[in-house]
């Protein structure tokens, strides 16, 4: 069986690009490239304004998207302390190395607004489970992955229990020894993948844009990487909802739809390595090595 799955796999992105059928197998092997470049249109999306955060650093805009179907407490919580600019003037406090990035209101002075409350949403609801997307690739810490309104997730089958997965540009609300949170606090994923924190944070979004941001800044001395009185932390200028930003200001994006024949042809020639360079095809897909592609959308010439 597995002699005959190069020739599948072609077939698949044959389709994908609307060939008449499939290339030869001696052919230059298409690239995710190829694919996107033949993408519909409708095989992408503009993220939801009222879902998407501007995060505004000194050296530049992360544009972070909220998983609200999944995570509703947690964002209605932050969409309130944006709105109340309760981020505004605070910094990024931990840069751990291969690990999260962190900010925080450091002193615990600033009062959350009204309606902010805390909540534990480590999984998503029941019906969850109907939108879930599932992979066929095995995984270490879930029974089953795949993706759950565009977000990477796992899911137990035999309970229905659906929850997403902490991959790289994903960001959770940091907690204490308490179960509960309220994504006053935190964290974007920076590093290889932290899955053992899965089921343990309620992961509230990811970053779309903008993680070079993140991920270069300087590693903090102190334990588990905070910043010591000699580090003096990234301030952040601003955090916005895109919807509340002029429409001129917003940053253009779209993202692949997981869902889409583009996305499913972008994940077959992941798992089949035929380029000439790779001389063992892992014939597999992990998770968190799954690409989702962004792309900017230009701005139209007046």
């Amino acid at each position: 069986m597995r002699a005959a799955r190069p020739r599948a796999v072609a077939a698949t992105l044959a389709a994908a690009l609307g060939l008449a059928s499939a290339p030869d197998l001696d052919a230059k092997p298409v690239t995710v490239a190829d694919l996107l470049a033949g993408s519909p249109a409708a095989d992408w999306r503009v993220p939801n304004p009222d879902d998407t955060l501007y995060l505004e650093l000194a050296h530049g805009r992360v544009v972070i998207e909220l998983a609200t179907r999944v995570v509703p407490q947690h964002a209605a919580n932050i969409k309130a302390l944006v709105r109340a600019h309760y981020f505004d003037g605070l910094a990024v406090i931990r840069v751990q190395d291969n690990y999260v990035v962190q900010w925080d209101d450091e002193t615990h002075r600033r009062p959350l607004p009204p309606g902010v409350r805390p909540s534990v949403e480590f999984t998503a609801d029941a019906q969850a489970a109907a939108r879930f997307e599932a992979l066929a690739d095995r995984d270490l810490y879930a029974k089953e992955v795949g993706f759950l309104d565009g977000f990477p997730a796992g899911r137990d089958p035999g309970t229905h229990t659906v929850w997403l997965a902490h991959c790289y540009g994903m960001v959770g609300a940091g907690r204490d020894d308490s179960a509960e949170s309220t994504g006053a606090e935190m964290y974007a994923v920076i590093g290889n993948a932290p899955r053992q924190l899965d089921l343990n944070v309620a992961l509230v979004g990811r970053v779309l844009k903008g993680m070079e941001f993140l991920s270069t800044l300087p590693r903090g001395s102190g334990e588990m990487g905070f910043y010591v009185a000699a580090e003096p932390p990234a301030p952040i200028s601003s955090v916005r909802l895109a919807s509340d930003v002029p429409p001129a200001e917003r940053t253009r994006i779209e993202v692949l739809r997981t869902e889409s024949a583009t996305f499913r042809s972008v994940l077959e020639q992941r798992r089949e390595r035929r380029e000439p360079w790779f001389k063992h095809n892992p014939g597999a897909i992990d998770l968190c090595n799954v690409p989702l592609p962004v792309r900017v959308v230009p701005t139209a010439s007046p």
